[in-house]
């Protein structure tokens, strides 16, 4: 039984493959986590390869009785609001903000995908088939780990249905592929609002906003540079505002990480450490973030990737 896996991944498309070869499901706002199950022995990692086993304490109680002696599960751990949709901000919060070390209890995961059961690997079997055995494992699971549900038919109107829910879009996953490592295009992603990861460098102090913070202000990668796309204003609550200002507080530089001409005034800058999620609309004409909202900070142990801006960009 292989001890880590290297995920697939889903390539970024602007509208969703249509025709009968492919099949959909939600895409689940959380973090990527294998769960390899082991006589009993339950590892829960990392996109990364992280083992957070001990941050997710329900998944591992249901791995431990799904009722198979061997298994390697790929999914997503997600935290619902009251409407059932996943919400990377609650997840965050209840892993106490990013490096935090608390359980999340109340995470459960999505598995859309077996790569390992019951003695055999069985990665090379169609994506069609190792859907049989997981369905078949997971068929009356009503613990942590639940089934992705899959959706045959026209990819445009499932992708207009799970935007119309306030989802973040939807994956389209060839159905004869076998599971094959990296970002090969057997499997597609088309997302409702675009978000991306952005490296904070620094805040906008205020007196009024919530937790002292006006805005962030964010970098993307151009080469071995960061560059200056823009600040966000929206996206904090209360929490998640006091968390941020006591994290950057205690990485503040006097000087900004990047080039910077705008007029903002109270600028506090920041060590480019902390990487956040934000969700945007477009880009300007300039290069900056068009309605920008913040979603949460990523960790680094989730492979978290900064936006890289192309050299011409």
């Amino acid at each position: 039984m292989p001890a880590r896996i290297e995920p697939c991944l889903a390539l970024l498309k602007p509208s969703p493959p249509i025709g009968p070869e492919w099949t959909y499901e939600v895409k689940w706002d959380g973090y990527r986590v294998a769960v390899h199950l082991n006589n009993g022995d339950v590892r829960i990692l990392t996109r990364g390869g992280h083992d957070w086993t001990h941050r997710f304490p329900g998944i591992e109680d249901a791995a431990k009785h799904l009722g198979v002696g061997t298994a390697i599960l790929d999914g997503e751990a997600v935290v619902l609001d009251e409407e059932g949709r996943p919400d990377f901000g609650r997840l965050q919060n209840s892993l106490g903000g990013r490096g935090g070390k608390l359980a999340a209890g109340n995470a459960i995961m999505f598995a859309f995908d077996l790569l390992y059961f019951d003695g055999h690997d069985i990665r090379e079997t169609p994506l069609t088939g190792r859907r049989v055995f997981l369905e078949s494992l997971l068929k009356n699971e009503e613990r942590a780990i639940r089934l992705s549900e899959e959706v045959d038919g026209d990819g445009r109107e499932v992708f207009a249905a799970a935007c119309s829910r306030g989802l973040e879009g939807i994956i389209a996953k060839r159905k004869d592929s076998t599971y094959r490592s990296g970002r090969l295009g057997d499997w597609v992603k088309i997302k409702c609002i675009p978000s991306d990861s952005f490296i904070v460098v620094g805040y906008e102090h205020s007196m009024v906003a919530r937790g002292g913070i006006g805005s962030l202000l964010v970098a993307a990668r151009r080469g071995d540079d960061w560059v200056y796309v823009g600040s966000v204003g929206t996206g904090f609550n209360q929490s998640s505002a006091e968390y941020l200002r006591k994290t950057l507080d205690r990485i503040k530089r006097k000087t900004p990480p990047v080039k910077y001409e705008g007029r903002r005034k109270n600028v506090v800058w920041v060590q480019p450490t902390l990487i956040a999620e934000i969700e945007y609309r477009a880009w300007t004409h300039d290069g900056k973030l068009r309605h920008a909202s913040y979603k949460g900070l990523r960790e680094t142990q989730d492979n978290a990737m900064v936006f890289q801006l192309s050299m011409q960009h």
